[in-house]
């Protein structure tokens, strides 16, 4: 799928706002993109998960991050034929107290999957908890790249982020 195809899609799903917009780290931004729309269109959310699957390997493991990658793993797990994990932001304090849920094996080579990525935090974050927990996870597939700092600092935790489309490709495409 092309980009244009992947920016048409994020467009129809009415998820890509201009104007002034307030942002988690704190900043504001002209536009927004809203993940939650994208990621409830099933046409969009098919786009994205035909795009990801495209980019792994039969043996690859998808690592959702809650919240907004668990819909995009779940996704590209049934496109691809691969199993996934979720990765928590924090461990649940009841039942087994898991920060990592699904199965995953010491040593297995996970492939992280985020709606939006701008400062990198939450992407960081899930890694080095997928680490912890024993996997392998050296590759990061994203929806949108913001270009605000966030590949930089995935890739300084040595992870390469690879993102469908950026936010030059979508302000270019207005």
């Amino acid at each position: 799928m092309t980009n244009e195809a992947l920016i048409e899609a994020l467009r129809d799903a009415e998820a890509v706002k201009f104007g002034e917009f307030e942002l988690s780290h704190g900043g504001t931004s002209e536009y927004y993109v809203d993940k939650y729309l994208f990621e409830t269109d099933p046409d969009c959310l098919e786009a994205i998960a035909e795009a990801f699957a495209d980019r792994l390997a039969a043996d690859d493991k998808l690592g959702g991050v809650a919240l907004g990658g668990v819909p995009l793993a779940a996704a590209t797990s049934v496109a691809a034929g691969v199993p996934y994990v979720i990765a928590r932001k924090q461990r649940k304090e009841y039942g087994t107290g898991n920060l990592i849920e699904g199965r995953l094996e010491d040593g297995e080579e996970v492939v992280v999957v985020e709606d939006i990525v701008t400062t990198g935090t939450s992407l960081v974050e899930a890694v080095e908890a997928l680490r912890e927990a024993g996997a392998t996870v050296e590759r990061a597939l994203v929806v949108v790249d913001r270009e605000e700092g966030g590949r930089e600092n995935v890739e300084e935790a040595g992870v390469e982020l690879e993102a469908l489309v950026t936010a030059s490709d979508l302000l270019d495409s207005q």
